[in-house]
């Protein structure tokens, strides 16, 4: 089996290990090594592949000498759930790899499946650590290297001020980055971050969420379709609506403390935990999991389960707002 290690800079190497259950940056290492392939042979052939696209067999024709030679990308996601043969298959390839093509094995990490995950390592492959950002001190580390990596700067407490404003979301924080460092000229400070959400907040999907789980359904669907209209990606409100009803579920099974220890414990900063207590009136478990429900259901709509994801969100709107005024109907 090879073991050369290949380097992190090399984008075409023969094999790419992405480990880790960040999907946003489990799917930038993908797009990198797409982009790279691509600027090397244009016509290159990629095949994004689930663990039951990939039965034992199919790696060998996959892999086997085109007629027209061109370069491939073989993504293979949640690679610990790939079956026994297929397995193996994957471990013989990595002994012998072929030239101009890419396999790159998305992998979260862990027990399972770790068999492969070994082999890999030990057949030098290129790796990229994709983990799950859990602690709101990781979150900032991640905006500052965004800023960074578009080439501006942004004060600490900028950075802080964003973090505070988006949440725990990566997708949301880069592209709220991306929305500032395209819209501003300049260094980035709090007040900067403050004027951009204060001046956008009817648009925001975080106002659409704050509206629906206070049980304000008349306000919830104005700023709803007011978000709409101004482009927010039906995604980013039902991610909002989900964060706004975990939070209330979480704070009121949480034992009683200060602002302080409740934030560590449960991710939220400070300010948040008193915006949640107030928010959480009326709010009971059923409610929660009622909400919790219609929102899945919106998710599902919006990704591609529905044929209106506008209606799949009103629906979803009003039935957050409803749970949470079941305390208060009682």
């Amino acid at each position: 089996m090879a073991t050369r290690k290949t380097s992190p800079d090399d984008l075409l190497g023969p094999v790419t290990l992405a480990v880790g259950q960040e999907d946003l940056l489990l799917d930038r290492a993908v797009q990198e090594v797409v982009a790279a392939a691509r600027a090397a042979d244009a016509d290159t052939d990629v095949r994004d592949l689930a663990p039951d696209q990939l039965q034992p067999g199919a790696l060998a024709e996959l892999t086997s000498p085109s007629l027209f030679a061109e370069r491939k990308v073989l993504i293979v996601r949640n690679a610990q759930d790939l079956s026994a043969d297929t397995v193996k298959d994957v471990k013989a390839y990595l002994g012998d790899p072929i030239e101009d093509i890419s396999l790159v094995l998305l992998h979260a990490g862990g027990a399972k499946g770790k068999g492969l995950l070994d082999a890999a390592r030990k057949a030098g492959a290129r790796e990229v650590a994709c983990p799950k950002t859990t602690k709101p001190a990781e979150r900032l580390t991640f905006v500052r290297q965004e800023f960074r990596a578009l080439g501006r700067s942004a004060t600490p407490e900028a950075c802080q001020a964003l973090v505070d404003a988006i949440g725990s979301d990566l997708r949301e924080l880069a592209s709220a980055v991306t929305q500032l460092t395209s819209d501003v000229d300049g260094t980035i400070d709090e007040a900067v971050v403050g004027r951009y959400y204060t001046g956008r907040a009817e648009a925001s999907s975080f106002n659409v969420a704050d509206r629906a789980v206070e049980g304000r359904a008349a306000e919830a669907l104005e700023a709803l379709r007011w978000s709409l209209s101004t482009g927010v990606a039906p995604v980013l409100i039902t991610s909002a609506l989900a964060q706004g009803v975990r939070a209330i579920g979480k704070l009121s099974s949480a034992r009683g403390g200060r602002p302080a220890d409740l934030a560590r414990e449960l991710g939220m900063p400070p300010w948040k935990i008193d915006r949640v207590r107030q928010q959480m009136r009326g709010w009971t478990p059923d409610g929660v999991s009622l909400a919790l429900r219609a929102v899945a259901e919106a998710d599902a709509g919006v990704k591609g389960g529905g044929d209106d994801p506008e209606y799949a969100l009103e629906k979803a709107v009003v039935a957050v707002a409803r749970a949470a005024r079941t305390r208060r109907d009682v």
